[in-house]
């Protein structure tokens, strides 16, 4: 129960786009609130954006960057990330929360090992 496993990331330039995934290897899938969290070097790790059981969504970054979405029918949640910045590069983790619009890090419950997001030219 509760293993993640996240895919996608890679290295793009400046402006430039890339899809995250994450797969969630239970049937409990539809019942979690799923978010996506960021680590870069040196920094701590902040919360990105969620979406709830109901696909309604939070995001910390208002200026439509970061898209969230979830499939049930396939167990995985989605991160859609536009005009991507150097300041985005960092490891990027799914997790899974029971708490409705959880965004802090202590109340989920179950953790991807990460994906890679490296932005330069």
């Amino acid at each position: 129960q509760g293993q993640l496993v996240e895919s996608g990331g890679g290295s793009v330039q400046p402006g430039g786009s890339l899809r995250l995934s994450c797969v969630y290897f239970d049937r409990t899938f539809h019942s979690y609130t799923m978010g996506w969290f960021r680590q870069a070097p040196g920094k701590d790790r902040e919360f990105v954006s969620a979406v709830n059981t109901d696909a309604t969504t939070i995001t910390i970054y208002k200026d439509g960057r970061f898209t969230v979405s979830r499939d049930n029918g396939r167990n995985e949640v989605y991160l859609q990330m536009t005009n991507l910045t150097p300041e985005d590069t960092a490891m990027y983790y799914c997790a899974a929360s029971r708490i409705r619009a959880a965004h802090s890090a202590a109340v989920y419950e179950f953790w991807g090992q990460g994906t890679q997001v490296t932005v330069s030219s």
